[in-house]
């Protein structure tokens, strides 16, 4: 159980309720089927395979907001429409108007989503209590949306604050690219630069060295960094975006691949998810630290 990529927020005030506390809370507004008549329902689920909606290990806790959706068919429902709608209209011996057809859509509609099925999808969550710090695993945009939305809902008031640093990542990015990256910081070898103007031109360097005057000759024709690879102490790799997105996290601790589980799939997940705080908990003060501070 290894997070992939990663939004980082702020808690607003430090986290002081219990664990039970915040358990409680969250089935309060655990995910409910979809209804007949819903296409999607949001909601916080197990993050695990057991039914507990929040896991502690060594004081870091791991949630998971979930979604069920119906995959209905746009197609399929407007297929539909078009065949009730002819055969209507030859029955009447004129053409279906506007407001015949918007009711043959919803009642297409309605009876497609009634028997459409579902897909569930989980996003986890880890906060950190101590250090006040929530991170999202995912690269979309909307699903970190809903787990903002689902923990305001579940707290009752805005519990977060996306994590903004004094320096920009891409204006940061650039100085490493044509200097040296910060303490303890590598760079890789995948590099996306964007020229900053309408034409928004961008060069992609993947598997390439990026300590060669090329890449200094893009920076000084105005591209910009939007992604660069980098390794953290030689115990993670991931690649920094822009948009202060970590993504592509990869989690390089030797001790992961020596331990041996004798099949006890919870103690495993316990070590990694203890593995990878473990390491998020040195990366993101560092990488912080390098971006000049948290900006206020």
């Amino acid at each position: 159980m290894m997070f992939r990529n990663l939004h980082v927020f702020r808690l607003n005030e430090p986290l002081t309720m219990t664990a039970d506390t915040f358990e409680s809370g969250l089935r309060k507004h655990a995910l409910q089927p979809c209804g007949t008549r819903e296409k999607q329902t949001f909601g916080w689920v197990p993050p695990d395979n057991t039914r507990a909606l929040l896991r502690v290990v060594a004081g870091q806790w791991l949630l998971a907001s979930g979604s069920e959706e119906r995959t209905l068919s746009a197609l399929a429902v407007r297929q539909e429409v078009e065949k009730r709608a002819a055969e209507l209209s030859k029955k009447q011996c004129f053409p279906c108007g506007r407001n015949q057809r918007d009711e043959i859509h919803e009642m297409v509609h309605d009876e497609f989503i009634a028997r459409a099925p579902t897909v569930r999808r989980r996003t986890r969550v880890w906060i950190d209590p101590e250090n006040g710090l929530l991170g999202v695993d995912t690269a979309s945009g909307a699903a970190v949306g809903y787990v903002e939305w689902l923990l305001s809902k579940t707290l009752g008031y805005s519990w977060v604050t996306p994590l903004r640093t004094v320096r920009l990542p891409t204006v940061a990015m650039a100085t490493w690219l044509e200097d040296e990256p910060p303490a303890n910081f590598t760079i890789d070898q995948d590099c996306e630069l964007r020229s900053v103007g309408e034409e928004k031109m961008t060069v992609r360097y993947a598997h390439h060295p990026l300590d060669g005057g090329e890449i200094r000759e893009h920076l000084r024709a105005g591209k910009m960094p939007t992604k660069l690879a980098l390794t953290f102490n030689d115990r993670v790799s991931f690649v920094l975006t822009d948009k202060l997105e970590i993504r592509r996290l990869d989690f390089l601790d030797p001790t992961r691949w020596g331990m041996s589980y004798d099949g006890d799939a919870e103690a495993q997940f316990d070590a990694e998810f203890a593995v990878m705080t473990g390491g998020l908990r040195s990366l993101i003060p560092a990488l912080v630290e390098a971006l000049g501070g948290v900006r206020k």
